[in-house]
């Protein structure tokens, strides 16, 4: 598997669910709950799969 270079920079801030970025999307260190759609998870896991997606490695809506 060969590097994929993507900027972290909004990922964990971003909703994979809908695609609206905004801080608010972190509601806590460790909580993500889109201001948009209502989408919830573990701040953390939506870092690392917005990363997967920019990187080409995940298809959005299929993780």
């Amino acid at each position: 598997m060969g590097r994929h270079p993507t900027t972290p920079r909004p990922c964990s801030r971003t909703c994979p669910a809908c695609g609206y970025v905004s801080g608010e999307n972190r509601t806590t260190q460790e909580k993500f709950e889109c201001t948009r759609c209502g989408h919830t998870a573990n701040a953390d896991h939506i870092g690392a799969l917005n990363v997967a997606i920019r990187a080409g490695l995940v298809l959005p809506g299929v993780a």
